[in-house]
């Protein structure tokens, strides 16, 4: 039953009115818990101005963003925030899920912008994306100046309103976290001051909101999506060392999802997957933040069962935004509307956390997975980005349309887009560890040392690593020897080979006195090998090391046909998938008796199918083309893994 102050309660934030002090503070009582400070023995990312992008398939794309970014209007961005403030504007309103009548609008003007010019502004020096991010935070805090109360959306209260009553309603919460995270990061990555006042004004406004509802309706108002609430109220309180921003997080927790991951159960089935993987990261933090252990074990049991039970080959997850099957049965789920690229966003945050606690290579390993084949290529040339990510054979790519889309989707990718730098190097101590492979420098200026990353990965099968060191203190470097490659692998120091080299899946360390103009060349062969779809080890994807590979099956629709660019939904009739292209019978799962390497420096492919020759290519690659990525082989239809 909604609280019979809780109307006035939305309109003049009044707050804990309905519920006594002594109420509010037994309910703290039962959630009470502290903030401690970072396990010393964690490894730490580096700070985003000390890495930047080298020339490379990364930095263009990054650079595309980044105008894409530029082309948005400061003043149509904050129409639907001044307007519900009560502030004139005569601004053209962007459509689609930022359109003026969209219960979700002010999730990527507010927010995802702000995180991904902050992320531009920090990872690439620019400037003219940083002083937008200003005019919104300067924009947004004059609209919650004129509201007075704390409260700041794109919408009024009345959808707040609708959710305690149990009307239905999109997902306010879920907006209300983007736009906070927006203005954290707009502090943490430029420096904006204003912007952690205004975070803050959010999160008393939003404790105020939740601490006189009961227990039962509280759990069911969660049942409505409501993004990383629990995170960024927990990354608020690491900023601000406020312990009430910690209780706030902990009214965000759901036993009835947590309670069977605490106890490594799956009961994911059913479960909107973009909805649940951010409860975790929130849970993540809360372990960093606090020091509890049962938090810890969460994220990693959920961690591992999505990756082994319920992934597909791209590093991915999700059915129609769902976990619609049982753990480790994906057959028959091959769609248009495979794995939402929010999820891989979400999931490749949270491995990066899990990676932070444990050091091991196999969280790494999974990043780039998604990095390679659920990122990069989800990006057309004018900025545009995928929402789902079909799997079914003779699909093709289709990206959201400049001003009248603005999906999730959208939202993570041009923060994605604008952080590719953010896992390629960490830190524990005086140790650097290089995760990824991707042409890079990393300058270290209160250590003393700069490692320049030589490399046209994937196009070349390993890197080279220049050091400048100022330092004669002897420190390690730790090296990637990523799972896929060959027991061949070869680590050369200033030219001369190791006698052994770490066993594939872990890291190779290297501890010495490093020197200006010191060298480690890094070569990691590549091998063709298959992957089985969870359920069914008949059918399979093609890997050339950590690349999954894709049968160009000739031209998609044209551009301006209806089903390339997709507005504000998907077209409700999706043509028919093709079958699985078939490996020949005289062929198995080794990628190795039906997949020809053409070229290894341009990842040229050719495949043997039962009726006809494909040309393959990483995924990455296609762009325009219908594509196959999962193979059928002949003569074991339905066999189980």
């Amino acid at each position: 039953m909604l609280h019979q102050s809780r109307r006035s309660f939305l309109k003049t934030s009044a707050g804990a009115a309905g519920l006594s002090l002594l109420g509010r503070s037994a309910l703290a009582e039962t959630l009470s818990t502290q903030i401690h400070e970072p396990a010393s023995d964690r490894l730490m990312p580096f700070p985003f101005d000390s890495v930047r992008l080298s020339p490379g398939v990364f930095q263009q794309q990054e650079e595309i963003n980044a105008r894409y970014l530029d082309s948005l209007a400061v003043d149509r961005l904050l129409h639907s925030f001044r307007v519900t403030a009560g502030i004139s504007s005569s601004a053209t309103p962007y459509q689609g899920w930022e359109a003026p009548t969209c219960e979700l609008r002010g999730h990527f003007n507010g927010g995802h912008f702000l995180s991904a010019v902050a992320l531009a502004s920090a990872g690439s020096g620019n400037t003219v994306l940083k002083d937008r991010g200003d005019e919104i935070v300067a924009g947004l805090g004059a609209c919650q100046k004129k509201i007075g109360t704390g409260y700041l959306s794109a919408y009024p209260t009345d959808l707040f309103e609708h959710l305690a009553e149990g009307k239905q309603v999109w997902a306010p919460f879920y907006t209300c976290h983007k736009i906070m995270a927006g203005l954290l990061d707009m502090y943490v990555l430029t420096g904006n001051t204003n912007a952690l006042e205004i975070a803050e004004g959010m999160a008393r406004w939003a404790g105020d909101y939740f601490w006189p509802i009961g227990t039962e309706q509280r759990q069911r108002m969660l049942r409505v999506e409501y993004g990383g609430m629990n995170e960024v109220l927990v990354n608020l309180a690491a900023l601000t060392k406020k312990d009430r921003y910690l209780e706030t997080a902990q009214l965000f927790e759901q036993p009835s999802f947590l309670d069977p991951l605490a106890e490594r159960r799956d009961d994911l089935q059913g479960l909107h997957a973009n909805t649940h993987v951010p409860k975790i990261i929130g849970a993540a933090r809360m372990y960093e933040v606090t020091g509890d252990h049962r938090y810890r074990q969460i994220a990693e049991y959920f961690l591992e069962e999505v990756l082994t039970a319920r992934d597909y080959v791209i590093g991915n997850t999700s059915v129609e935004e769902f976990w619609r099957t049982p753990p480790g049965q994906l057959q028959g789920t091959l769609q248009w509307k495979n794995a939402e690229c929010c999820v891989a966003y979400n999931l490749m945050k949270l491995e990066r956390l899990v990676f932070g606690w444990t050091g091991d290579a196999r969280w790494m390993d999974a990043y780039e997975r998604a990095l390679f084949n659920c990122r990069l290529g989800t990006q057309n040339g004018q900025g545009l980005k995928q929402y789902f990510f079909p799997l079914a054979a003779g699909y093709w790519r289709a990206y959201h349309t400049p001003e009248e889309s603005f999906w999730c989707c959208t939202g993570t990718g041009v923060e994605e887009f604008a952080k590719f730098a953010d896992t390629i190097y960490f830190h524990r101590g005086s140790d650097v560890y290089v995760n990824q492979f991707l042409a890079s420098t990393l300058d270290w200026k209160e250590e003393g040392l700069s490692i320049e990353q030589v490399t046209r990965f994937p196009l070349e099968q390993g890197i080279t690593l220049k050091v400048k060191s100022s330092s004669s203190t002897a420190r390690t470097i730790h090296v990637r020897i990523p799972s896929w490659t060959t027991t061949e692998a070869e680590v050369k120091i200033n030219g001369r080979s190791l006698e052994a080299v770490a066993d594939p899946g872990s890291y190779l360390a290297l501890r010495r006195v490093w020197h200006d103009g010191d060298t480690i060349g890094v070569h990691l062969p590549m091998k063709l090998w298959t992957e089985p779809l969870a359920g069914d080890d008949s059918i399979r994807a093609a890997l050339y090391g950590p690349l999954a590979l894709a049968a160009d099956l000739g031209s998609g629709p044209p551009p301006d046909g209806p089903n390339r660019l997709i507005h504000d939904t998907f077209p409700k009739e999706i043509p028919a998938a093709d079958p699985l292209p078939k490996v020949p019978a005289k062929s198995d799962a080794d990628a190795s008796q039906w997949i020809h390497v053409d070229s290894t420096s341009e990842l040229h492919f050719r495949a043997d199918g039962e009726t006809a020759q494909y040309n393959l290519m990483p995924l990455h690659q296609i762009a325009d083309q219908r594509y196959a990525v999962y193979w059928q082989l002949r003569g074991q239809t339905g066999k189980k893994t």
